[in-house]
Order: C-alpha cells, then sequence, then structure tokens
C-alpha cells in the first residue's frame, strides 16, 4: 500500500487547548487536501466524544479521505474507520481478528526491538518515532533520530510513518531518510488557531512533503 505523505493526527486534547472542536480541524483539513486522518483520544470515549469522531468520520467519507481511529478497536468498527494501535493496545494479530483482513492497521514503534517485532504482526504500516523532541507525549519515548531511522528503514519494506517533532522544515530531511509519510500532531495549529488557518497550515504541509 502507498500511504499519504502527510499524515495529520487529530488529537482531541491538543485541539481542546487550542480551543478547536475536532470537526472544526477535521473540516479544515480536509479542505486542504488531506487524504488520511487519525482521530485519537486517549480519555474516557464517552458518548459525546463518540459523537464527534462519528461527525470527523463522515467528513472523510464526503472527502474521500482515510479515516483512523487510535487505541479502539471497537470504536473502529463502529465508524467503518482504520485502526492505529500503540505498544500498550491489543497487538495487530489480536486486533485483526476482530477487525477482519481488509480494514487499515497500523502500529507504533519506538526502536529497534520494537520494529523487528512488529515484523511478525498483521499491520499494514509502522510508525516510527519520535524522530525529534516532541511535546505532544507526557512521557515520550527516547529520541530516534534520523540517522537511525535512515537504519532502521533496511528492517521493513511496510510503509513506515515517521513521528514526533517534525516540522515542514525539516520534514524533507525525514522523508529522505527512508520515511513514508510524516505523522502531525501539535504542528497541526498555527498561532491563531482558526478554521481558515489550520486549513493554510495544512496546504503548507502538504507543499513541504511534496517537495
Amino acid at each position: 500500500m502507498q500511504l499519504p505523505r502527510f499524515y495529520p493526527i487529530l488529537d482531541t486534547e491538543w485541539a481542546a487547548r487550542r480551543g478547536c472542536a475536532p470537526e472544526l480541524v477535521a473540516g479544515a483539513l480536509l479542505e486542504a487536501g488531506v487524504k488520511i486522518l487519525q482521530f485519537r483520544h486517549k480519555g474516557h470515549f464517552s458518548r459525546g466524544v463518540f459523537d464527534r469522531a462519528e461527525q470527523v468520520a463522515g467528513l472523510c467519507r464526503e472527502a474521500g479521505s482515510l479515516f483512523v481511529i487510535d487505541d479502539r478497536a471497537d470504536i473502529a468498527m463502529l465508524l467503518d474507520a482504520g485502526l492505529h494501535l500503540g505498544q500498550d493496545d491489543l497487538m495487530p494479530g489480536e486486533a485483526r481478528r476482530l477487525i477482519g483482513p481488509k480494514r487499515l492497521l497500523g502500529f507504533s514503534t519506538h526502536n529497534e526491538a520494537q520494529l523487528r517485532a512488529a515484523l511478525d504482526q498483521p499491520a499494514d504500516y509502522l510508525a516510527l518515532g519520535p524522530i525529534f523532541a516532541t511535546g505532544s507525549k507526557q512521557n515520550p519515548d527516547p529520541i530516534v533520530g534520523v540517522e537511525e531511522l535512515r537504519r532502521l528503514r533496511s528492517v521493513t519494506a511496510r510503509p513506515l510513518v515517521a513521528i514526533g517533532g517534525i516540522s515542514p522544515e525539516n520534514a524533507g530531511l525525514v522523508l529522505a531518510a527512508g520515511a513514508d509519510s510524516v505523522a502531525v500532531i501539535a504542528g497541526l495549529y498555527p498561532e491563531e488557531a482558526t478554521a481558515s488557518a489550520i486549513r493554510r497550515r495544512a496546504e503548507e504541509w502538504l507543499a513541504a512533503v511534496a517537495r
């Protein structure tokens, strides 16, 4: 499979910090032309959160973009979405039994040992990071770095998503080191987080990864 080179992650906590409703952020990103969008919610998945995820799923369908749910296989199935799993979630093999063979499935790794262990799992793509220092996690894993990304690229032929501290300025270095896609959380939000400003920022990201 070929992943879009820009992989925005709509984290509900980050959206709330910037005073943005998730559906507003999603609409702005999709208007800019993003082709994949992950919905990430680390707290209790209440009925209200589900309703918002459902709205974002509908926007993605209308735009013809891939929609991915973080962590929750049950929510992914309810919303006909792809699923992304972390090291503390269900293993991909277990999740695949639930979601079936065709649904997009991604899996996060943070070092060589985890990346090699993931080769035995039925994930469609693997994420690796943090590539640089990041503020989007409370207890981030050790920094991987661009040179280690370049070295580990040969470990797997699957699409590799780089994440962690990536900016429009260094995205080219990350892609040149072998990443197929760059995932972005905090970097989605300009200083003034209006819908039009978020759309312009996404357009900047799309231009940066297309160079």
